[in-house]
């Protein structure tokens, strides 16, 4: 039986694999595509008629003939459709207005200032150190978010965890080891946070998710 749905994603980059999380917790069937950026296949044809933006992910959903990019926009959709029992979402009106916020916090906030972080660290052909300083220091800032609502509540929204907590996984993995200010212990500044970040990645289908990262990475 071929799979239910296909990922167009990325061996490394961090926003498609929020999505297998979700693909995984809910027990969907799909298959990756992982597209090489150094030969500008995000860029081809055939992935623009998926997503006229050219970035990954997108995630085509055979069964309803319906494609959806950006990947917070792909994890609503997965939950809305095929999460009936609630498992990593929430029924309640006020529960789900809470999810888009951190959600949104986790786009606009998370992945874009860690992403010039990133950039401006590890891949400027030049150092530049306002670009380093200003977005390191976003990155704490962002940290310390999430720490301060998390040393008093266990997650994100409601009583479990839910897309909300896994959106911020990937990015976190990269931040927690590289994109703090010099100096900066994370378990020191943000036990909370790294307390969080852990119990993540402790989960069946979060290490399902990362299994196949791994797998993808040694190719």
């Amino acid at each position: 039986m071929s799979p239910a749905f296909t990922l167009y994603t990325h061996a490394q980059g961090p926003n498609g694999w929020k999505v297998v999380y979700v693909l995984q917790a809910l027990g969907l069937t799909y298959e990756s595509k992982y597209l090489a950026f150094d030969k500008s296949e995000q860029k081809a044809p055939e992935f623009l008629a998926l997503n006229p933006n050219g970035r990954i992910p997108a995630l085509v959903d055979h069964a309803a003939g319906f494609t959806i990019w950006e990947s917070d926009a792909i994890m609503v959709y997965l939950v809305e459709t095929y999460d009936k029992k609630n498992l990593i979402s929430f029924p309640g009106a006020k529960e789900k207005a809470q999810t888009l916020q951190w959600l949104f916090f986790q786009a606009s906030g998370q992945g874009a200032y860690f992403g010039q972080a990133a950039h401006f660290k590890m891949f400027a052909p030049e150092k530049i150190p306002y670009g380093i300083e200003r977005y390191t220091k976003e990155v704490a800032r962002v940290c310390s978010v999430l720490n301060d609502v998390l040393s008093k509540q266990a997650f994100l929204v409601g009583d479990h965890v839910s897309i909300a907590d896994l959106s911020f996984i990937p990015w976190n993995n990269f931040a927690l080891m590289a994109l703090l200010p010099e100096g900066v212990v994370p378990a020191t500044e943000y036990p909370a946070l790294v307390k969080w970040h852990a119990g993540l990645a402790e989960l069946a289908y979060v290490k399902a998710g990362a299994a196949e990262q791994a797998a993808a990475g040694s190719h």
